[in-house]
């Protein structure tokens, strides 16, 4: 793929970048590797301050930001604005929280025989992270906002059709104030991951995108016994029950699906109905959706912009009409506007069998499934029959069934009566395919750290 911003709501090649060459590649990781040597060493308040600097960047930036972020992807300007400003938070959260995080921990010195043991937690090295387009800066800032204040180094790999946000976030960083080669971005390709990541000077990586790529990097990162975060694909159930709030089930149900043009991992894909609210929830569901403004990502009146890319929208386009080829119902949508754009309308699609890809596959467009379940085990079995196991929400005022829920969905984040958000407060991560580790939280920190056992005699 050309590393190039291709506006989504046209299809006009907005500027082409050249990738870098080996010799670049190569000035990066001395530098990066050099600036890791001696930034482990500057202090928590340091970096702390370098950090509420790159914030009040961001803040003052923002509309601009957005505007690019909005061009680059197709999100609509509210929804980048708030992906900006989110970022803000994201840094100011462990500019304030870090150090406290990864204090030192304290043993039972006598228990182990020692005047004194510990856990201290100290900075890998140089991190490569591998990211992708969706939220092309939020899903940077919340790796990069912990491994930095922890004293990490960063080389971050963005995807080719964000360019522009790629070299913006090294820039702000730069300017709030860390040294040089503590964060640089590389406009590379897909075929240039393995080579970095095989070089003894980065320690670590994360990626945040498809299976198959994170399949990639830690087969690699295992052959070089390298420590990986990787947050991959994700179908999320949304399962809604008798006792729920069937009109804030439904008007959140609809967040939940289009959010960012329907492009997030924690999307809820899957919406599982009891069949006593089925007909109603349906109802309302789809008049929500059909109600939805598709158009100009930049009009303050659009509900939901572009896909970001052509390849996804036939992605999109593709697992829709196969279901509808095998008997599936579009109660809404399913079905391409002409003229420029990479536009797909909002569809919900019910009578989804076993046999359909779009049973399993996570469709990363504003597509919802509608399924109906007789009983809280079956909407359990449906919600947990996928190969992932990213986010999940469950809508419902039983108190036992809410714990039935928390106990039983296989997924790394559970939302009751709510949908899955994340939050720098709160561990971020799936199960299964979806991935493994951990950002966000002091989980997020904590990852890209040596564990140092300490034992004083």
């Amino acid at each position: 793929m050309a590393i190039a911003t291709i506006n989504p709501a046209t299809g006009e090649t907005v500027q082409t970048f050249d990738a870098a060459t080996d010799d670049e590649i190569e000035r990066a990781l001395a530098l990066a590797s050099s600036c890791a040597a001696s930034y482990r060493s500057t202090t928590f308040a340091q970096r702390s301050a370098w950090m509420q600097a790159t914030a009040d960047l961001l803040e003052a930036e923002a509309d601009n930001v957005a505007a690019m972020m909005t061009l680059e992807m197709g999100k609509t300007l509210a929804s980048a604005k708030a992906e900006v400003l989110k970022c803000a938070k994201g840094f100011r959260f462990y500019a304030d929280n870090a150090e406290a995080m990864v204090a030192d921990e304290e043993a039972n010195a006598s228990a182990v025989g020692a005047k004194k043991a510990f856990v201290r937690y100290q900075p890998l090295g140089v991190v490569l992270a591998v990211m992708p387009w969706n939220f092309p800066l939020w899903q940077v800032v919340r790796f990069a906002a912990p491994a930095l204040m922890i004293g990490n180094v960063g080389l971050l790999k963005h995807a080719s059709n964000v360019p522009q946000s790629a070299l913006y976030l090294a820039d702000v960083i730069r300017r709030g104030g860390f040294p040089e080669g503590c964060f640089q971005t590389l406009l590379i390709g897909s075929g240039a991951v393995e080579g970095i990541l095989r070089d003894p000077r980065v320690a670590a990586a994360t990626l945040t995108g498809s299976e198959p790529a994170g399949r990639s990097v830690a087969a690699i990162a295992g052959d070089e016994v390298k420590h990986t975060v990787l947050e991959l694909g994700g179908s999320d159930p949304y399962v809604v029950m008798p006792s729920a709030d069937l009109d804030a089930a439904a008007r959140v149900a609809v967040t939940a699906r289009v959010q960012n043009n329907g492009q997030s991992c924690i999307a809820a894909k899957r919406f599982i109905v009891h069949t006593d609210v089925y007909d109603a929830f349906a109802a309302k569901f789809v008049e929500l959706m059909s109600n939805l403004t598709v158009g100009d990502p930049t009009d303050p009146a659009t509900d939901v912009g572009p896909l970001a890319t052509e390849q996804g929208r036939v992605d999109v386009e593709e697992l829709v009409d196969a279901a509808a080829a095998k008997g599936a119902s579009i109660l809404c949508g399913g079905k391409r506007s002409d003229g420029p754009g990479w536009f797909y309308p909002p569809t919900v699609v019910a009578d989804i069998t076993t046999d359909m890809d779009m049973y399993l596959a996570e469709v990363f467009g504003p597509v919802a499934s509608l399924y109906r379940v007789a009983d809280i085990d079956e909407a359990v079995a449906v919600a947990n029959a996928t190969t992932f196991g990213l986010g999940s929400n469950a809508w419902t005022t039983d108190e036992a069934e809410q714990e039935r829920f928390i106990n039983d969905l296989d997924a790394g984040q559970v939302f009751i009566n709510g949908m899955t958000i994340s939050y720098p407060e709160l561990p971020f991560g799936g199960t299964r395919r979806s991935g493994n580790g951990r950002e966000l939280s002091a989980h997020g920190i904590r990852e890209f750290c040596n564990v140092k056992t300490v034992w004083v005699g």
